[in-house]
C-alpha cells in the first residue's frame, strides 16, 4: 500500500505544484476560469498557497504518515469545494476537478491503509 501511496502522492503533488505555479503567475487560462466562477482575484495567492501546501504535505507524508493523511484530507476538501463552486455556477466542465478529487481520495485511502 505504501508504494501505491507514494505513486499517487507524487502524481498529485506534481499536479498541485503545477497548478499552484500557474495560479501564482496569473496564467490567463487560470484567471479566466476563476473569473468565470466569480472567484475574486485577491483569493488567487491564497488558493495557490493551499495547493502548494497540499503538495508539500503529501510528499512529507512519505516520511510522516499523519502529515500525509492530514494533507490528503485538506486536498480532498479543497477539490470538493472547487467542484461545488463549478456546479453552483452551472459550469459542468469538471472532469479535471473530479480526477484530482479522486486522486486525493485515493491518496488518503492509501495513506490510511499503509500506516
Amino acid at each position: 500500500m505504501f508504494i501505491g501511496y507514494a505513486a499517487v502522492a507524487a502524481l498529485l503533488a506534481f499536479a498541485l505544484s503545477a497548478s499552484a505555479f500557474l495560479t501564482f503567475t496569473r496564467n490567463p487560462q487560470i484567471v479566466g476560469s476563476m473569473t468565470k466562477l466569480d472567484v475574486p482575484e485577491t483569493w488567487l495567492p491564497w488558493l495557490a498557497t493551499a495547493k502548494l501546501a497540499g503538495a508539500l504535505g503529501l510528499l512529507a507524508g512519505l516520511a510522516v504518515p499523519l502529515l500525509g493523511g492530514a494533507a490528503a484530507v485538506g486536498v480532498v476538501l479543497y477539490f470538493v469545494g472547487a467542484l461545488i463552486t463549478h456546479l453552483r455556477k452551472k459550469d459542468y466542465a469538471v472532469a479535471p476537478v473530479v480526477v484530482l478529487t479522486l486522486l486525493a481520495v485515493a491518496a488518503l485511502a492509501l495513506r490510511l491503509l499503509s500506516a
